[in-house]
């Protein structure tokens, strides 16, 4: 990719991506009243009107525009390429006529094979302190695993307008800070993640509330791909501070995600079923408006990205501190709300 040494340099990237996803989404939305890539209100779902969910489709353009000016062409980037392409076209078809479960499954389960055998990323082994630890066979399955996981993980959380666009746009810039503070500019991970910058905030001024057009799951189940895949080219300095620092990136929608399927187990109902219990729902139900709604998990999100960013930077105490600090507040809105089981009404 791109030497990023220059300062300039990611300007121009995350400022080109962004202007052209910003132009190009004006675009997407009358392709997707035209061919019928409606999102319907229902009794599940928060907006009132028939809205546009094609925008991932602009974001994943967005990303071949960016790897087209600033790219340069690997085995793993082709990989990256071929993967990022199935699952947009699996989320494409599923925002036009839905999907089954299965289905999606599968074509997430391809696109993360592409990426593991064809490309060659994987998580293998790690080191903590002088420990190193090689998972042999597991790293295959573990791989697939880990990029179905952060896939479904963000396709949960997009529940309100700006709310999954904005969460990757936060772990893509908190990548970018990393990067400068340990002057790592020309991995192919740090290159990604300033495209992918540019592309979900060129998005996110359509997809912030009020909304004029959703991501659908093309968007969100592809942004679940680029971060997973930012997060596995990461490993690669195989540290344990590089294996759970993108985790901790995600560490809302991930705890969002274990939730539902608590709940859902404890109802005795399948985890992939959706249902009106997330983390935002909870907040709408305490009183929040929808825009606060957002604005208030972007700060949780914010807050992990700088527990991570002073962790990196070797200030760990005071990192782990405010790790404890937000999982201190998500208990105290666990004991507020119905997030994993009904509350009894007094």
């Amino acid at each position: 990719m791109l030497d990023l040494n220059n300062h300039l340099h990611i300007f121009i990237i995350v400022f080109t991506c962004f202007l052209f996803s910003f132009l190009i989404t004006f675009y997407i939305k009358k392709i997707a009243i035209h061919i019928g890539a409606m999102d319907i209100p229902n009794k599940r779902k928060v907006h009132t009107k028939p809205m546009p969910r094609l925008g991932g489709l602009g974001v994943f353009l967005t990303f071949l525009f960016g790897y087209m000016l600033f790219g340069v062409q690997s085995i793993q980037m082709n990989s990256i390429l071929i993967g990022a392409f199935i699952i947009v076209t699996v989320g494409v078809i599923d925002d036009i006529r839905p999907l089954g479960a299965t289905t999606k499954l599968l074509g997430q389960i391809i696109a993360a094979a592409v990426v593991l055998f064809y490309g060659g990323i994987m998580l293998d082994k790690i080191t903590i302190a002088n420990l190193h630890i090689s998972f042999g066979l597991f790293a295959y399955p573990l791989t697939i695993l880990f990029i179905v996981a952060c896939i479904n993980i963000i396709n949960l959380i997009d529940g309100l307008d700006g709310l999954s666009t904005g969460t990757c746009s936060i772990f893509y810039l908190t990548i970018g800070i990393i990067a400068f503070m340990k002057a790592r500019f020309g991995g192919l991970d740090v290159s990604l993640a300033f495209i992918m910058l540019g592309a979900s905030l060129g998005f996110l001024i359509h997809n912030f509330h009020p909304a004029t057009i959703f991501s659908g799951d093309s968007g969100s189940m592809f942004q679940g791909f680029m971060i997973a895949t930012i997060s596995l080219l990461g490993f690669k300095t195989i540290t344990m501070t590089s294996f759970f620092i993108p985790i901790l990136l995600l560490g809302i929608p991930i705890l969002d995600t274990v939730f539902a399927i608590i709940r859902r187990t404890l109802k005795k109902e399948p985890i992939y079923k959706p249902d009106k219990e997330h983390l935002h729902h909870q907040l709408l139900k305490l009183g929040l408006s929808h825009r606060n709604t957002v604005l208030a998990i972007y700060a949780m999100n914010i807050l992990f990205a700088l527990a991570s960013i002073i962790y990196t930077i070797n200030d760990k105490k005071l990192g782990i501190i405010i790790y404890i600090i937000i999982f201190l507040l998500i208990i105290l809105i666990i004991t507020k709300t119905s997030i994993i089981a009904e509350k009894k009404e007094k």
